[in-house]
């Protein structure tokens, strides 16, 4: 199994879903994992259930919506801890957004999506750089998804946000190399997590029949992705995008 041992990772989006189970693995491996949600219940559950059975684990509030809560996320975070090793990028509006073509999307729907999964990613590693260079060798892992791959339809907003991730890694890849960070990307796809439970049969089954290994993806089909990208055995990888849906589409 991979080793985070003595690693701060700072997981986004960790309340419930994939970003629970990144939140959970990085626990497991030994890190001490700071969980970061707007759902501030489920979080504080989430991270409960990590001390729990003897990890380590802080719930911390954010709202990627918000560039004064994610200012100040950033600064809790450096007046508790002296470094961030890892830094995963999983929060994103993704739930109850699908089904409407390019031209039945309203403005604010996809003003929000742009906000929270872009700009709020954005944020989010500007105000942890700071901690992540300390580390010397820290890793950003962001989340992207297969739909930016294949160009899902009816998903527009939400396809061409998680584009802009994959074109925001290689970016900073670029900017951070220099300070010994690496910045990597991976995307996930479909898979049956509670998040996912909207989705149309019809688009389930698409992956499930159109993988080169068919079948269902559950989350723990993740989170080895996440844990590599996070360890040392990553450190002379950066600005790459690692598709991992059981390969619906091939990079």
């Amino acid at each position: 199994m991979t080793s985070l041992a003595d690693k701060v990772i700072v997981v986004t989006g960790a309340a419930r879903g994939l970003g629970r189970h990144y939140a959970d693995a990085c626990a497991d491996a030994g890190a001490d994992v700071i969980l970061a949600d707007i759902e501030a219940g489920l979080g504080r559950e989430a991270a409960r259930a990590i001390t729990g059975r003897g990890g380590k684990a802080t719930f911390l509030a954010i709202d990627l919506g918000d560039p004064d809560s994610i200012a100040q996320f950033g600064r809790e975070i450096a007046g508790r801890w002296s470094r961030v090793d890892g830094l995963v990028n999983n929060a994103a509006i993704a739930t109850g957004i699908g089904g409407k073509t390019f031209d039945e999307i309203d403005i604010a729907t996809w003003d929000r999506v742009m906000t929270v999964n872009v700009r709020g990613t954005w944020l989010v590693v500007k105000a942890l750089a700071p901690l992540l260079r300390k580390a010397k060798r820290g890793k950003i892992v962001n989340v992207s998804s297969d739909t930016a791959l294949w160009g899902a339809p009816v998903l527009l907003h939400y396809v061409a946000s998680k584009g802009a991730i994959i074109s925001m890694t290689r970016s900073l890849a670029r900017e951070l190399g220099p300070d010994g960070i690496a910045v990597n990307c991976i995307a996930p796809g479909l898979t049956r997590v509670e998040a996912t439970e909207y989705v149309p049969k019809h688009r389930h089954e698409l992956y499930e029949t159109g993988r080169a290994m068919p079948g269902a993806q559950m989350p723990e089909d993740c989170v080895g992705a996440v844990l590599y990208f996070l360890s040392p055995g990553a450190d002379f990888v950066t600005g790459q995008l690692l598709p991992v849906n059981g390969g619906f589409v091939f990079n």
